[in-house]
């Protein structure tokens, strides 16, 4: 019988789904609940359990992780009667690895305290191929000890974990690598326009590129879907769209400009607003297509 942590999962997305399984492959048992039963199948051919609500799949859980698409649906699986809150033991630890607002992950963790609940919020860098390859960057909030005893579940998902400091922290780093790969796929996106009106090869234009000062995980990871035109979601528009809703707010309050960021979270509303929220947020190309006089 295992001596590790028993796992409750919420939430199986294109994140959650891949994520769980490996901590399914690293040995832990994972229970797990998401509204879709096709995803709850999936988890259960992986070697998982299904439950059949959230109170049934934290009941008996040490560790409850959650990856869900913002704030709004964290408040809703954690909180009331049937949510996590009530229905966690004593002692569980909860590891948020949504992205919602540094204030929402703050409210949950006093919150929870008060129901002898620990919280980490531990938000993710790295899209979907991260998570299948359990290379994800973690970012993470909260007590150095729950940090700790997390470390290993954290070693089955990603690379570069790191606690960033007390509750809320987690979500504000999260919020500013949000700000950073949007701005630097719009500059992508603009290069690539601008290299094929050039009449430029663009993959070696691409490949150059990426072996300099110009490089980047971005590039790297989204070269493919600009060279195809392949918009198949890793992240999406409409996600991206929340979480520059979630920096620019979280600047205007602490007093910081970003003029730049402010431009972009413009550019990625207006993609959101042409009907291309559910593509990959690599189609911020098809905005700089659109405004070059391009047909998309």
């Amino acid at each position: 019988m295992s001596n590790l942590p028993k796992i409750a999962w919420i939430g199986l997305g294109i994140m959650g789904s891949p994520m769980s399984e490996n901590l399914i492959k690293a040995g832990y048992q994972v229970t797990g609940f998401t509204l879709e039963q096709e995803k709850l199948d999936r988890l259960a051919a992986a070697g998982g359990t299904a439950a059949s609500s959230i109170a049934e799949a934290v009941r008996d859980a040490d560790v409850v992780i959650t990856m869900v698409p913002a704030s709004p649906q964290v408040e809703a699986i954690a909180y009331g009667p049937d949510g996590i809150l009530e229905n966690a033991k004593s002692g569980a630890l909860l590891i948020d690895m949504s992205s919602i607002t540094p204030q929402t992950s703050v409210d949950l963790a006093k919150a929870a305290k008060g129901k002898g609940v620990r919280v980490l919020d531990a938000p993710v860098s790295g899209g979907e191929a991260g998570a299948i390859e359990a290379v994800l960057s973690i970012m993470v909030g909260g007590e150095q000890a729950d940090f700790d005893e997390a470390k290993p579940i954290f070693d089955a998902l990603g690379k570069t974990i790191v606690l960033c400091g007390p509750h809320g922290s987690g979500q504000t780093v999260k919020a500013a690598n949000q700000l950073i790969v949007a701005v630097n796929i719009q500059a992508c996106a603009e290069a690539v326009v601008f290299l094929e009106k050039s009449g430029v090869n663009l993959q070696a234009a691409l490949d150059v590129l990426n072996g300099g000062l110009a490089g980047s995980t971005v590039l790297t990871r989204k070269k493919d879907n600009f060279l195809n035109r392949d918009f198949k979601p890793g992240f999406r528009i409409d996600l991206h769209h929340k979480d520059m809703g979630i920096v620019t707010d979280a600047a205007r309050n602490v007093g910081a400009a970003l003029p730049v960021g402010a431009v972009v979270a413009q550019l990625v509303a207006s993609l959101r607003a042409q009907g291309d929220g559910g593509l990959d947020h690599s189609a911020l190309l098809r905005a700089v297509e659109r405004l070059s006089g391009a047909q998309v």
